[in-house]
């Protein structure tokens, strides 16, 4: 890329132009830097007032490079930079992985298909460019953020609007402008995601005649009558999509059979980005430094959110009944948790003598080269997972899967041919699996590798989950247009 002093001043899309960007503090921390990070480009940054309030999990030479205040080493950053391509490409790549973990904004989104969701923004993109790909016009509502970067690289159209907002007090304004968006974009569906968005977009939807589609994607806990008035908004729509067989038979448990209107439409992984031989080693290296893993012994990793119910302690106790195999646990995640989370996580395999066998870790943006440094991953849910997206992504990179046989987690699994399925909250089975996985050998270990890979490749990857949900768009829109 070339700089050029005449141009006139650059917008957001201008600078992604961009190999190198230097992010400079004004009077405050940069509000900029956030949008730098997500940019896919090589981020330099001298934070001259203090560091901003995303820092935690941010890295030096990881995320960013750092320069000195007065930028006195600034060019032989970049002169650095200019000889390390690959280290830099890196960086960026990282830094575009953190940056899409960070600031995921709650959002409605709409397409043109028309999508009007909250959630993960990684899933908006997937099926913005599907939607693009199949020659139709995506439009997103959002509130904003790093996403809206990564829509107009695809070519999407982006609308911001507030529509994280929960107050019901708000709902009738945000839908009158949902709306007017709708009818001028022309949307042929609308396709919400989570309940807040259905409570503005739904209603909005039905009073233009635009057809709606919902996705449910996770567990509807019925507390009291009005919070199941609020998660059956989502069954208002022309058609339900569920992301999995139990997501599916909770809907049916709670709101009785939906027939022909709801489907299961299982969710995908990237394949690319999930692809043992897309990781360099020098990415897996700095994951592996980073939190001390000694080389000699196999690793047990639980890749998980710090909550009691992903099953952190059952995993703990099923691994003091096979304490007598050489195995390190990393607990990835986990030490993002609160201090008492924490605290009872330690004590509790202290207290089953598994001293030195297992650490805390903070997550991780580069989640592939985390997994490539597993030789086992475990997905110990107590509580059944909806889906159980980590079980995928282990499964594309080839490493050797044990869960527990309930919920969503269950449906990517063959048992014994892809991984092991235990017997749900059993430590004493759970530990079973793990001896199998660890009894494997190497030959045994590169053969369900390469099951594991093709199963994912022919049953959940994201493009034939992108492919099945506008198949739904498009017999809806037949029905409509024949009906």
């Amino acid at each position: 890329f070339e700089a050029n002093a005449s141009q006139a001043p650059l917008d957001e899309a201008g600078l992604a132009r961009f190999k190198y960007i230097v992010d400079l503090d004004g009077d405050g921390c940069s509000g900029t830097f956030s949008r730098r990070l997500g940019s896919g480009s090589v981020v330099l940054k001298p934070f001259d007032i203090g560091e901003p309030w995303f820092a935690r999990g941010l890295r030096a030479w990881r995320h960013y490079v750092p320069v000195q205040p007065d930028l006195s080493d600034l060019l032989d950053r970049i002169r650095w930079l200019q000889s390390h391509d690959d280290e830099a490409r890196e960086i960026a790549e990282a830094a575009a992985a953190f940056s899409r973990a960070s600031f995921a904004p709650e959002a409605v989104d709409a397409y043109t298909a028309a999508l009007v969701r909250g959630g993960v923004e990684r899933g908006t993109i997937e099926m913005a460019r599907a939607i693009i790909d199949a020659g139709g016009k995506a439009v997103v509502i959002s509130s904003g953020g790093p996403l809206v970067r990564h829509l107009d690289r695809i070519g999407a159209v982006h609308h911001t609007l507030p529509v994280g907002v929960k107050n019901p007090l708000a709902w009738s304004s945000l839908r009158r402008r949902v709306k007017r968006i709708l009818k001028d974009e022309g949307a042929d569906v609308v396709h919400v995601r989570s309940r807040v968005p259905a409570q503005i977009a739904l209603p909005a939807a039905k009073s233009l005649g635009i057809i709606s589609v919902s996705t449910v994607h996770g567990r509807f806990q019925n507390t009291n009558p009005l919070k199941r008035i609020f998660n059956g908004k989502m069954l208002a729509a022309d058609h339900i999509i569920a992301i999995s067989r139990y997501v599916k038979s909770q809907i049916e448990r709670q709101f009785g059979e939906q027939g022909s209107k709801l489907t299961v439409v299982q969710r995908g992984v990237d394949t690319v980005v999930f692809d043992p031989a897309a990781v360099a080693q020098s990415r897996i290296i700095r994951f592996v430094d980073s939190i001390a893993l000694p080389e000699d012994q196999p690793v047990i990793m639980l890749p998980a959110r710090p909550t009691a119910w992903k099953g952190h302690e059952i995993l703990l106790k099923a691994l003091a009944k096979i304490a007598d195999r050489p195995f390190i646990c990393v607990l990835l995640g986990a030490a993002d948790g609160k201090q008492a989370f924490m605290d009872r996580l330690t004590q509790t395999g202290m207290r089953l003598g598994l001293e030195g066998r297992f650490r805390l870790a903070h997550g991780v943006d580069d989640m592939p080269a985390a997994l490539m440094a597993a030789d086992i991953v475990a997905m110990p849910s107590v509580t059944p997972e909806p889906f159980g997206r980590v079980s995928l992504e282990a499964q594309a990179m080839g490493r050797l899967v044990v869960a527990f046989d309930h919920g969503g987690a269950a449906e990517s699994i063959v048992h014994g041919k892809t991984g092991w399925l235990a017997t749900p909250v059993d430590a004493g089975s759970l530990a079973e699996c793990l001896g199998k996985a660890l009894d494997f050998t190497a030959s045994q270990r590169q053969t369900m590798a390469q099951e594991t890979r093709g199963h994912i490749e022919s049953g959940f990857s994201t493009r034939l989950m992108c492919d099945r949900t506008i198949a739904i768009y498009a017999r809806l829109l037949k029905d409509r247009h024949t009906g």
